[in-house]
């Protein structure tokens, strides 16, 4: 395969929220030396069939000895304590201790573990994640029973307006092997949003390109991607609220997230789910691109959307999802912080308006209540230490999708994903699309 095939798409489409990623262990260095400490988890993704096994590992290059404790505390997502253990230790000057740690008979399901130490000139603690037979994850909540028809309703409403497709060079942003343009069209409620299309060069105008669909994270502002492979167009669509779409919605924040939640009808993502759908209209509606190898991909709300469309719209062929949030999302309650307390600070600023009534709206707008639907070939990637979008509730979405999927997890990181990930949607999106 030549050089530059494949297409990384990095950190566009992530989420502004950005988590610290997880270091592979602490120290605290004093002048003649110090103490380190690491932990091993005793699988590569940080899954269990049943007995979880760790170990802690200490150094000490101090020229003293050190005494005191090292311990754990396993916790479920929402905080419970399920395990603990402390030992007392001795470790000698200049010299390394391992402690092995087993936690049998936990049941399926994903646990934090905190590992502390507290000994003579040092005390700290490690944070990591894992998970106990995953596949058997099942939400504890219902899909609503008219949640298809709801969409299908939508959907019509959205085939009502006119798109009024738009495309403009950007000659200005060319690149020595990409065209550049604007693109924009008229998704639901009539609402104007944008995008940029990036094409590549060539002298047989009667080529038809594979489409990559960016889709967008949590306000961001996607720009053109010129990459270098030459037989894919890129595609990244600004939603409504977005970058170039903000238009007379024109949020920040936390503000984007509840605006008019408390109407499932006029609730915001209900026209940034249509402003996806209604770009999948302008693909079909360009004659230089295949419609049958349409990527849809994103991270956080893009990797949320990128679920969503595939669930909504048959016409998209491969999705994948990087920490999609809005999964579970009853789940969510007691589990994270934000988006959570961002729904319970609007729905004390609206008189009549509770927290539960926004989750029974947003039983429509849930990402595992579109995986049931999802047909086409899927991949995800997670990080076991999200905060915004934790691996319980990924995996409640991840389990429902019923086609060819995949699963790629980070056990170290957290609101991110590896290039690791990246690599492989390339291969699998060349592979699907056969460009050799």
């Amino acid at each position: 395969m030549k050089k530059g095939k494949f297409l990384l798409i990095i950190c566009g489409f992530l989420s502004v929220l950005v988590c610290k990623k997880a270091v592979a262990g602490n120290a605290k260095t004093l002048a003649e030396g110090e103490v380190s400490t690491e932990v091993k988890i005793h699988d590569s993704d940080g899954l269990f069939n049943g007995t979880a096994s760790f170990t802690f590992s200490v150094k000490n290059t101090l020229n003293n000895a050190q005494s005191g404790s090292v311990s754990y505390l396993v916790t479920t997502e929402k905080g419970e304590k399920v395990a603990s253990k402390k030992i007392n230790v001795k470790i000698g000057k200049n010299s390394a201790e391992n402690y092995d740690f087993s936690i049998p008979n936990l049941q399926a399901g994903f646990y934090k573990i905190n590992f502390m130490i507290n000994v003579s000139d040092y005390d700290d603690t490690t944070r990591r994640a894992f998970g106990i037979r995953p596949k058997e994850i099942q939400s504890a909540y219902s899909r609503p029973a008219d949640f298809d028809e709801f969409w299908q309703k939508t959907k019509n409403e959205l085939a009502k307006v006119a798109p009024d497709f738009k495309v403009t060079p950007l000659p200005k942003m060319n690149t020595e092997n990409r065209e550049v343009y604007e693109i924009q069209m008229r998704s639901l409620d009539n609402y104007l949003i944008k995008g940029y299309m990036t094409v590549p060069k060539t002298k047989n105008k009667n080529r038809k390109f594979s489409v990559l669909l960016g889709l967008p994270g949590y306000q961001v502002d996607l720009s053109p991607i010129v990459g270098l492979d030459e037989d894919l167009v890129i595609i990244t669509i600004n939603t409504r609220g977005q970058g170039t779409s903000r238009g007379e919605i024109d949020t920040r924040r936390d503000e984007f997230l509840t605006y008019r939640v408390e109407s499932k009808e006029k609730y915001v993502m209900r026209g940034v789910i249509m402003d996806c759908v209604r770009c999948v209209d302008f693909i079909y509606s360009q004659p230089n691109l295949r419609h049958d190898n349409i990527l849809a991909t994103g991270g956080s709300m893009g990797g949320y959307l990128a679920i969503v469309l595939a669930g909504i719209d048959n016409r998209v062929n491969l999705s994948s999802a990087q920490n999609p949030i809005l999964c579970d999302i009853r789940g969510l309650v007691g589990e994270v912080d934000w988006p959570i307390s961002s729904f319970k600070k609007y729905a004390a600023t609206q008189p009549g308006l509770t927290l539960e009534k926004i989750l029974h709206n947003l039983d429509y707008y849930d990402g595992r209540n579109f995986a049931v639907n999802v047909k086409c070939p899927f991949i995800m990637g997670i990080g076991l230490l999200d905060p915004f979008a934790p691996p319980n509730n990924e995996f409640a979405t991840y389990n429902l999708i019923p086609g060819r999927k995949r699963i790629m997890i980070f056990k170290d990181l957290s609101h991110e994903i590896s290039p690791k990930y990246k690599e492989l949607e390339g291969r699998w999106m060349r592979d699907a699309f056969a460009l050799f």
